[in-house]
C-alpha cells in the first residue's frame, strides 16, 4: 500500500478518475438503465402472475363451491325423481289390482250368473221331465184304471160324490 502511496501520479489519477466516470456515464446510459428496466418489467410480470394465480385460485374456490352446490341440488333432483318414480311404480301397481279385482269380480258376477242361468235352465227342464213323466204316468193309471167299464162309472160316482155343488 505504501509503495502505491509512493508512485502515485496525479495525471494518471486524474485520467482513470474521468475514464471510471466515463465509464460509469456508458454503464448507466446503456447497461444498467436496460438492465434495471427489465428487472423491473419482470418485477411487474411476477406480481401480475401471483395476481393472476390468487384470482384463479379464488376462481377455482368459486367453481368449487358451485360445483358442490350443482352436485347437491344433482343429488335431490334424483332423489326427488325416485320418489316420484316409487310413487308412480306403487300406484301403477295399485290401478292394476284394482283393474285385476274389478275384472275378477266381473268374471265371478258373470260366472254366477251362468251358473244361475243353467240352474234355472235345468230346473224348467227338470219340473218339465217331471210334468212329461208324471203325465205319462197318469195316463197309463187311467188307461188302466179305465179300461174297465164298471171301474169308470164307480170313479164317476165316487167323484160325483166327493164334489160339492156351489
Amino acid at each position: 500500500m505504501e509503495k502505491l502511496i509512493q508512485e502515485f501520479s496525479l495525471g494518471l489519477f486524474f485520467w482513470q478518475a474521468v475514464l471510471f466516470i466515463g465509464l460509469l456515464f456508458l454503464l448507466r446510459k446503456f447497461a444498467w438503465k436496460p438492465i434495471l428496466n427489465a428487472v423491473n418489467e419482470r418485477e411487474e410480470g411476477i406480481r401480475n402472475a401471483l395476481a393472476s394465480a390468487e384470482e384463479a385460485k379464488k376462481e377455482m374456490q368459486n367453481l368449487q363451491a358451485d360445483n358442490e352446490k350443482l352436485i347437491k341440488e344433482a343429488r335431490a333432483e334424483r332423489e326427488a325423481m325416485l320418489k316420484d318414480a316409487r310413487e308412480i311404480k306403487a300406484q301403477m301397481i295399485e290401478d292394476a289390482k284394482g283393474d285385476a279385482k274389478a275384472e275378477a269380480d266381473k268374471m265371478i258376477s258373470q260366472a254366477q250368473a251362468a251358473i244361475e242361468a243353467e240352474r234355472k235352465s235345468a230346473i224348467a227342464d227338470i219340473k218339465s221331465q217331471v210334468a212329461s213323466l208324471s203325465l205319462e204316468i197318469a195316463e197309463k193309471v187311467v188307461k188302466h184304471e179305465l179300461s174297465d167299464k164298471d171301474k169308470q162309472l164307480g170313479l164317476v160316482e165316487e167323484m160325483l160324490s166327493k164334489a160339492t155343488l156351489n
